[in-house]
């Protein structure tokens, strides 16, 4: 495994993480503790020291509480947690951007998570208007002060949300969470120059296309998870044959996809991390693969140790 300073932070992340959307139920998979277990266990082995996840992934903190679980029974210190704050699981309350709300979101996520501390805690795709609560950013900032968040991130919802990320550094937040694989290059253009500016971290969502890139489907394939459903066919079928000539032109013979994938998102001098989903032991294996392929260079691709 290769590890890179994660922004401004004093966190040295795996260049591969773990994105922990699935334990919520919503890839059309619900998960048990057990094989929670053996996803983290597996990936501890590998060199994987980061864990993303959020407030509302599954309902009442599920994601989280699955961590929590694994995290009070192992070494906490082993590893780097970021989580989100902002949103609820889609069928209970409201979203709530109300400053005590949050606070009282910060508190039952570390409840859920069973520790006294969130080592990356990020503003999760909230609009422009909410990120301009200057009292939003004084709370967190006493809660920094306080012990209980190592680092504030920000999670953009808009992949091209220049706004946010130039004020990352004014709000003393120290890495950005984006959209970003081979079939949405977006950030590219305004966001990672940002980004490279101020030394922030930047954790790569969706690195593998919500699984488009895992080059395990062909035009026509149909999916039953609430994400990708949500596609038409003719949009789905014209993804997959972009993903075929990506494979037949990009992908070097004998190397997995998925490992491709994640290794091209990692080449670019922004990009400190991917965090893909995984469903067990055998996907994180093929995603840790991608730190040994030779796009992927030991130290920070702009030199940034």
């Amino acid at each position: 495994m290769k590890y890179r300073r994660l922004g401004k932070t004093d966190l040295k992340v795996s260049v591969v993480g773990i994105g922990t959307w699935q334990f919520g139920g919503e890839w059309g998979k619900d998960f048990t503790q057990s094989e929670v277990d053996a996803i983290f266990s597996h990936s501890k082995d590998l060199g994987i020291n980061l864990i993303d996840t959020a407030e509302c992934y599954g309902p009442h903190h599920m994601s989280e509480k699955f961590i929590g679980d694994y995290l009070s029974r192992h070494n906490r210190d082993d590893w780097i947690v970021a989580s989100k704050f902002g949103h609820k699981w889609h069928d209970q309350r409201e979203p709530s951007w109300n400053v005590d709300d949050i606070l009282i979101q910060l508190e039952e996520s570390l409840k859920a998570l069973k520790t006294d501390y969130i080592d990356l805690y990020q503003f999760h795709s909230g609009s422009d208007d909410v990120f301009n609560h200057d009292d939003l950013w004084t709370m967190l900032d006493k809660q920094v002060q306080a012990g209980k968040i190592r680092n504030l991130g920000i999670s953009i919802g808009a992949n091209d949300n220049i706004y946010q990320t130039s004020r990352a550094t004014e709000i003393n937040a120290k890495a950005i969470q984006v959209v970003y694989n081979r079939l949405d290059q977006v950030p590219e253009e305004k966001v990672f120059p940002s980004c490279i500016e101020q030394d922030l971290g930047v954790l790569a969502r969706v690195p593998l296309a919500s699984g488009f890139l895992s080059g395990k489907y062909q035009p026509g394939a149909s999916f039953n998870d609430v994400v990708r459903k949500r596609h038409q066919q003719e949009v789905i079928d014209e993804k997959l044959r972009l993903v075929e000539k990506i494979k037949r032109e990009e992908v070097p013979e004998g190397v997995n996809m998925a490992t491709w994938a994640l290794a091209w998102c990692l080449q670019h001098p922004a990009v400190t991390t991917v965090i893909p989903g995984c469903k067990n032991p055998e996907q994180v294996e093929a995603n840790a693969k991608a730190a040994d392929l030779s796009l992927v260079s030991d130290q920070h691709p702009s030199g940034i140790n």
